[in-house]
């Protein structure tokens, strides 16, 4: 049996169940949100690990604002549409989204996920093309271990592409184990975001610190920036910040939002690294 949406709490994303109902269904409600204008771009920061009152970049989040005003998640929707062609259409829109955010805001360093598809859609690329020549160099396209492992070759060559405008490339989810560490070392990413699973209670479980700290120690030694993901707790933060991760993002500092919103100073103390 399929559950129903009133079986879940509000706020929380519902497992991805892919039937063909609701594959039609899912594609049909995020193809009638881009065409209504009801697409939406939240934002959710990413603060440096030194100075944690301080958005080194904003991660851009996508989000399907319902007629009566309520915000589904990405989550809710994104798994039945990904590998469709409606999959495509959301992706480039999120981008373009990113990318005019970036040219109305000079201030502004953003992040948008890449998928596998999106790296070889002719229609991405030109939406890309079209707007990265002004703000290229303040975006950041994170792709994940799955994606960049799919084909090595072409990750390799979008890199190298994308890179020509000046955007950086953050590894999604680092951790979740599909990366070959020569694979890491040749795509040389410029940011690692560590997966969430390795930060839930940091302080209180000794395998995710041993395993934070050879992520982190990887990373540096390649001259990635860190980045501790769904940081939750004041002891999480400060214990990510004491073992060398470079920037901390979660609802410690922030849930995503409509507008970019600054972060009031934290009560944890700082460490040494710099974003």
């Amino acid at each position: 049996m399929i559950p129903s949406r009133t079986q879940f709490p509000p706020g929380k994303d519902i497992p991805a169940t892919r039937s063909r109902r609701l594959v039609r269904q899912e594609a049909q409600r995020v193809k009638s949100a881009i065409a209504e204008g009801r697409l939406r771009l939240f934002y959710q920061p990413v603060v440096r690990a030194d100075k944690m009152d301080f958005v080194a970049f904003y991660e851009g989040l996508a989000r399907i604002e319902m007629p009566d005003g309520t915000i589904v998640a990405a989550g809710q929707f994104v798994p039945f549409v990904e590998n469709t062609a409606v999959g495509r259409i959301l992706d480039r829109k999120t981008l373009e989204m990113a990318l005019l955010a970036l040219r109305a805001d000079p201030c502004l360093r953003l992040s948008v996920n890449v998928s596998t598809h999106s790296m070889r859609d002719q229609g991405w690329l030109d939406m890309f093309h079209t707007y990265a020549g002004d703000s290229g160099a303040r975006l950041i396209l994170e792709i994940t271990e799955s994606a960049a492992i799919t084909d090595v070759e072409h990750t390799t060559a979008f890199l190298r592409h994308v890179r020509q405008f000046g955007c950086s490339v953050a590894l999604d989810d680092f951790g979740t184990g599909y990366t070959s560490f020569r694979y890491f070392r040749d795509f040389l990413f410029d940011i690692v975001k560590i997966d969430g699973s390795f930060i839930r209670d940091l302080p209180h479980n000794p395998d995710n610190r041993i395993l934070v700290e050879a992520l982190t120690r990887i990373s540096r030694h390649f001259d990635m920036m860190t980045v501790a993901e769904f940081v939750e707790t004041e002891a999480e933060a400060v214990m990510a910040s004491d073992m060398g991760v470079d920037c901390l993002q979660g609802y410690l500092f922030g849930k995503p939002a409509k507008a970019p919103q600054p972060v009031t100073a934290c009560a944890c103390s700082a460490s040494k690294s710099v974003c």
